[in-house]
């Protein structure tokens, strides 16, 4: 027998309110990176990660360049010209389409302030029908790979003021700005007009967390749905609770020491190596970490293919070794055990950062492995900005930090920033300090326009090899990105290049 009409119309319409519940709940993330404003020349990598901006370029599960808004490109004959088709059916969130002269636009303010693109040797931005042309002073590989950086999300006119700067956040993605609220919380809604297929979930937040403790606790209390970056202790506490799934994910960011190499300690790559050779990569991995596999030898991670030597890291640590090489340099060991030069203690400051929680921990390990060593090492925990401006201010001693080696779908793009191809330049923010190498130099500008595979893998090898022999930055461990999830949400997987949250591919359980 069928229910009566009344509770017929009843059950349907509790149905329907709880399907309009469902559909209208927030998807709360909560991550320790701030947002400094509306501008992707700072605050970029969060717009692209939850899905409200796009680049050019984008890229694939595997990493590689895929298209974005433009569908496809090629390389002039002479290399020094590229064209990017746009697709014909993307729209900005303030209803505008998508056009060449738009992305010429955005591009030029790209352009003029510091970002990945001052690597490359562009000479004009221009639109050509529903083209972009970008002509080059020289050839150059890898410019599709630089297009897919955050700090060349592509906005839409009436996102720039007169004077030229951001003011409001108007870009492409599925999913545009409701509040900006700088800088901790991001609120965005679903874009219905999007080029792409229309996510399931409608509504979603951005909260920046600096403490790692209190993303943990967010986590178990069910006051976020998505929590990335956690401790290893945290990781262990969650792991225990039955509603949330845990997800590790390895990248190519490498947590290294940052050296003035313009040090008078520091000036000879034998205090360097020195260094690197007392470093107990597998015992940091293993016990603070909780991921043995992550003992670092080197800068890149085998995922990187040509970029990585396949050192070992059991066989990194040797303190003979390193005892030798700063014996060379005439350090002896005092009555207390730390080395002296000329009546000079080897003392050094090391800057680090808690937004990334393992980050103090590992400072904490080298201070005690160190001083096995004979080194005197202080462990300053602060603000992450405080690396980039030691580095510029000169007062930088020893930075401790994780680097993205996969920024864009190609190294290059991050080493010319990090290392530079002036021989004559300190290096980028994140990369070398006092330290240059004419040779390697080169072969980064050869990078710039090898198109022949296996030249631009030898290339690779080298400078690989070089970075590890002369050690301006001194790798201690790889990354893993972790995150706890609210195990009612479906579709959950972390992008290795750290582009993209993939909030679009998510849905709530039924």
């Amino acid at each position: 027998m069928l229910p009566p009409r009344p509770l017929l119309a009843g059950l349907a319409l509790a149905l329907s309110s709880t399907a309009a519940l469902a559909d209208a709940r927030s998807l709360d993330i909560v991550a320790p990176w701030e947002i400094t404003g509306a501008d992707p020349a700072t605050s970029g990598y969060v717009f692209g990660r939850m899905r409200v901006a796009e680049t050019l370029v984008d890229t694939d599960a595997d990493g590689r360049p895929a298209p974005g808004l433009a569908t496809r490109w090629h390389q002039a004959d002479d290399g020094l010209g590229w064209r990017f088709t746009l697709r014909d059916d993307a729209r900005f969130h303030d209803g505008s389409p998508v056009t060449a002269e738009a992305v010429v636009s955005s591009l030029e303010h790209a352009l003029a302030k510091p970002g990945i693109l001052d690597s490359a040797p562009i000479t004009a931005i221009e639109a050509d029908g529903d083209e972009v042309v970008i002509s080059l002073d020289s050839a150059f590989a890898p410019l599709p790979a630089l297009l897919a950086h955050s700090t060349t999300l592509i906005l839409a006119p009436a996102a720039y003021g007169d004077d030229g700067q951001v003011t409001e956040m108007i870009a492409s993605g599925p999913y545009r700005v409701e509040s900006l609220a700088p800088p901790q919380r991001l609120t965005v809604s679903r874009f219905d007009d999007y080029w792409g297929e229309t996510p399931e979930i409608e509504h979603a937040s951005y909260l920046a967390v600096g403490r790692g403790e209190t993303r943990a606790l967010m986590a178990e209390s069910g006051d976020a749905d998505i929590v990335f970056t956690l401790d290893p202790a945290s990781l262990a506490r969650l792991s225990r609770h039955d509603r949330l799934d845990l997800h590790a994910e390895p990248l190519p960011r490498t947590i290294v020491l940052k050296t003035n190499a313009g040090h008078p300690l520091l000036d000879d790559d034998r205090a360097r190596r020195a260094l690197g050779l007392a470093i107990d990569r597998t015992g940091i991995a293993s016990g603070l970490l909780r991921h043995p596999e992550a003992a670092a030898a080197e800068l890149f991670p085998e995922s990187l293919g040509p970029w990585h030597l396949g050192l070992e890291a059991d066989a990194a640590r040797d303190l003979d070794r390193a005892r030798g090489l700063l014996a060379e340099l005439g350090w002896e060991a005092n009555g207390n055990g730390v080395l002296e030069r000329d009546g000079e203690p080897f003392r050094l400051t090391l800057r680090t950062f808690a937004d990334r929680p393992e980050l103090p921990l590992v400072a904490t390990a080298l201070q005690d492995q160190w001083r096995e060593l004979g080194v005197d090492l202080e462990v300053a925990v602060g603000n992450a900005s405080e690396i980039p401006s030691g580095h510029r201010d000169g007062s930088l001693e020893l930075g401790l930090m994780a680097r993205n080696y996969g920024l864009v779908p190609d190294p290059l793009g991050t080493l010319l920033d990090d290392f530079g191809s002036d021989p004559d330049a300190m290096g980028g923010d994140w990369g070398a300090m006092g330290w240059s190498d004419a040779e390697l130099a080169d072969w980064l500008d050869s990078l710039r326009h090898e198109a022949d595979p296996d030249a631009r893998s030898e290339l690779a090898t080298r400078v690989a090899r070089r970075l590890h022999e002369a050690m301006p930055v001194i790798p201690v461990a790889w990354y893993q990105q972790t995150a706890a999830v609210n195990g009612e949400l479906e579709g959950f997987s972390i992008d290795a290049l750290e582009r993209n949250y993939r909030i679009d591919e998510l849905r709530w359980a039924e």
